[in-house]
């Protein structure tokens, strides 16, 4: 652990370096109306961060800069985890899919941050509701309403004319047998069968069966991404190759779904600085996320990506804020 007096320079080297993106000089923390130490006594603590392979020194004559170490400790000592920036996101019963895109939206301005939200597994998803309607006498549709606000909506073509009354019946067995089963479970199709059903009616059920049993099968897990134009501006990203990188890995988003999953389990904020990242498209960023769900379960991921000098504390506790908002609103879907 640091002296109070070294962690007090290193959090104003710290924040020194996110507001100006130069190095800070002994001179500059000697200015500073919360450091009483003269410019030697400074210089020789900033010698001890750089020894401890905390800080770093461009040029002879520069300032210090933070290193990925440095920015680590900072994150486990330093950054007040109980700070919550305001975060509104109103998530006032509208579809799942608004909702994913309003938080990744507010996040990215209130940080701004290239900003990444995972949505639950379909799996995870039940069936609230269900349509059979009659569109022309050989063409019907069907319709399934989740109980995230998810619409499902296949059509289907008969060689002969569909029974209208055949249609009403369907919908009523439908939603008798599926309401409230996951869109995951392997039952679904025993749900559908049953033996007592006459010609007509197990005919029909197996023609609409598809509309629920490949259902799963033609979801795609979702990523909502906004703000990558956020960390063009101002140079905040100076090297092109990286820079395609990233570009690269937002396009093939299952890498990053990968990713954000293998920490799923994580109930706490988590932190990745440079190099602890797995995908080299991020080793000169850094990764703040948070898990938003149900309290036996998390969903999905709530998370910023910027560069190593953005601002911790404020992405921390936006991160932290905006899934505590995106859990309360889940569990009020997944209860409806």
């Amino acid at each position: 652990m640091l002296s109070a007096r070294q962690e007090l320079l290193l959090r104003k080297v710290v924040d020194g370096y996110a507001e100006s993106g130069q190095p800070v000089g002994s001179k500059s923390l000697a200015s500073a109306a919360d450091v009483d130490y003269g410019p030697s006594t400074i210089r020789n603590e900033l010698a001890m961060l750089e020894e401890h392979g905390l800080l770093a020194h461009p040029h002879t004559s520069a300032g210090r800069v933070p290193t990925e170490a440095g920015y680590r400790y900072f994150v486990d000592h330093l950054v007040d985890r109980e700070t919550r920036p305001a975060v509104e996101l109103t998530l006032v019963r509208r579809e799942l899919d608004d909702a994913m895109r309003q938080t990744t939206e507010t996040l990215s301005q209130l940080t701004n941050l290239l900003a990444i939200v995972t949505a639950p597994p379909i799996e995870t998803t039940t069936i609230r509701h269900v349509e059979v309607l009659l569109l022309q006498p050989q063409v019907l549709m069907v319709v399934v309403i989740t109980s995230t606000g998810g619409v499902s909506k296949r059509v289907i073509t008969s060689e002969s004319p569909v029974d209208p009354g055949l249609a009403d019946w369907a919908a009523s067995y439908l939603n008798e047998r599926l309401v409230g089963r996951g869109l995951g479970a392997r039952t679904l199709r025993s749900r559908l069968a049953d033996p007592e059903l006459g010609r007509s009616e197990r005919t029909f059920v197996d023609q609409v069966a598809p509309a629920f049993t490949e259902l799963e099968d033609t979801a795609q897990d979702t990523l909502y991404v906004d703000g990558a134009h956020r960390l063009l501006a101002e140079g905040r990203l100076d090297d092109l190759a990286q820079l395609n990188e990233l570009m690269q890995v937002l396009e093939r988003r299952a890498l990053l779904l990968r990713v954000l999953r293998q920490t799923i389990g994580t109930r706490e904020v988590f932190v990745r600085i440079g190099h602890e990242n797995e995908l080299p498209a991020l080793h000169g960023l850094s990764l703040v996320a948070a898990n938003y769900g149900l309290p036996q379960r998390n969903l999905g991921t709530v998370s910023v990506v910027g560069p190593t000098s953005l601002d911790y504390a404020v992405a921390i506790g936006t991160v932290r804020s905006a899934a505590g908002q995106l859990s309360r609103f889940i569990e009020d879907v997944y209860s409806a």
